[in-house]
């Protein structure tokens, strides 16, 4: 016959509680992202007239502090020249279309 284990009681609480962001970091934090992303999606208002004739559906890497953008039919080909030319700074993807959207929900 064979013995049952005792179950192991469920451990609650993070992992890394010194990592826990406090609220106001975290309303900082998105206050940046969306200050980032008017930014980028100024860029993006800005050019994708001119471009969506000749390249709809393709996606376009927008770099806000220079305003240089990258557009490639393969999203990532797109991203990886972004990281070239800048690679270390963060990139806002969108795809050439009427919203910028780039997946589908």
């Amino acid at each position: 016959m064979t013995q049952s284990t005792p179950k192991q009681p469920a451990r609650r609480g993070r992992i890394f509680p010194e990592r826990t962001l406090s609220p106001e970091e975290l309303t900082k934090r998105k206050a940046e992202e969306e200050v980032f992303h008017r930014r980028c999606r100024a860029i993006f208002e800005r050019v994708h007239p001119d471009l969506i004739p000749e390249h709809y559906g393709w996606y376009i890497a927008v770099e806000p502090d220079s305003g240089d953008y990258f557009i490639d039919q393969d999203i990532e080909v797109a991203s990886q020249k972004a990281r070239e030319k800048y690679p270390n700074v963060v990139h806002c993807m969108f795809c050439l279309n009427e919203t910028g959207t780039t997946g589908r929900i």
